[in-house]
């Protein structure tokens, strides 16, 4: 049975969950410096990684707040769960009335833990935003969406996240992608996740031809090692990037059946890229099993893998 790769509570379409330990396996060993993430979106590669040292970045501030407020003990396990139960029931009986009522009030007030109902609540799990910073994904149209199982898992997650952060150096901030990535020094990694480019535009401010550029001068500028996330082909086409930009540098590829987007016509095989700096060679590596942490399951019978990480 392969290691636990570990769920965040926040979801995010494209989240690299299952591709945790091929990402894994292509970092130099050994690593003992800064890991540094410009695009933080859920954290999961950061989360199951657990460096010794991590700076987390992202322009959406709603995503560094709720780490943030888990950080700070703002939000916890236990508040959570009763803020979902409490919402959850309001839900089942007022329906999706309920929900865009707490869409209204998260882009006024900005509660977190709004931000995680609506998460966990929303279409097809899509963190999406207007052109003023409005929260804008419709309902997904299950109003008995908080039901007691769904709730416990949802917490459970919080709960791994949680007593990380607690007991790890994790450092958030919310600022642009050239900033984080002028952080990195020699020696340390910058792992880049960044929107698919020609492929789904629900960045918080959007990606284009001209931050992908942007992008390929900052990485081929910097000192640190880097590790880049991209799409390279799918059955229809190919991401033209990569020839036009990356083709530089070493590049790897894998097959990874994608979901992007509420159509099914973009739910289809794709080839995945890792592009580096350095000429990676992975390790073997064993299947990894999803970890959703079992109902009731003990935050101890995890500690021990944290601290040894």
């Amino acid at each position: 049975m392969g290691k636990k790769i570990y769920v965040p509570p926040i979801k995010s379409q494209g989240i690299k969950t299952k591709l945790v330990p091929w990402i894994k396996s292509v970092i130099p060993a050994p690593f003992n410096n800064t890991w540094i993430e410009p695009f933080m979106g859920t954290g999961v590669v950061a989360f199951n990684i657990v460096p010794k040292v991590t700076i987390l970045c992202d322009t959406n501030p709603h995503l560094i707040n709720f780490y943030k407020a888990l950080q700070n003990k703002k939000v916890t396990p236990a508040i959570a769960k009763r803020f979902l139960q409490k919402e959850g029931e309001l839900l089942l009986t007022k329906g999706e009335e309920h929900y865009y009522s707490i869409r209204e009030r998260f882009n006024k007030e900005h509660n977190p833990l709004d931000f995680l109902f609506l998460n966990r609540s929303c279409f097809n799990g899509m963190i999406r935003f207007n052109r003023k910073g409005g929260f804008n994904v419709p309902f997904c149209r299950k109003p008995e969406r908080f039901a007691q199982a769904y709730v416990t898992k949802i917490v459970n997650q919080l709960e791994y996240v949680f007593f990380l952060l607690q007991f790890n150096d994790f450092e958030f901030r919310c600022q642009d992608f050239n900033d984080t990535i002028a952080l990195g020094k020699e020696g340390d990694i910058i792992y880049c996740d960044p929107p698919y480019i020609g492929r789904h535009t629900d960045y918080f401010n959007g990606w284009d031809d001209e931050k992908e550029n942007e992008l390929f001068h900052a990485l081929n500028s910097t000192k640190a090692s880097f590790i880049l996330s991209t799409w390279h082909n799918n059955d229809y086409r190919k991401n033209d990037y990569i020839e036009n930009l990356w083709a530089k540098f070493p590049i790897l590829t894998r097959n990874h059946f994608y979901h992007v987007g509420g159509r099914v016509s973009n739910r289809n095989p794709m080839v995945e890229a890792l592009i580096t700096n350095y000429n990676a060679e992975p390790i073997e590596y064993e299947q990894e099993r999803i970890e959703q942490l079992k109902l009731f399951e003990k935050i101890a019978e995890y500690k021990s893998e944290v601290l040894v990480e």
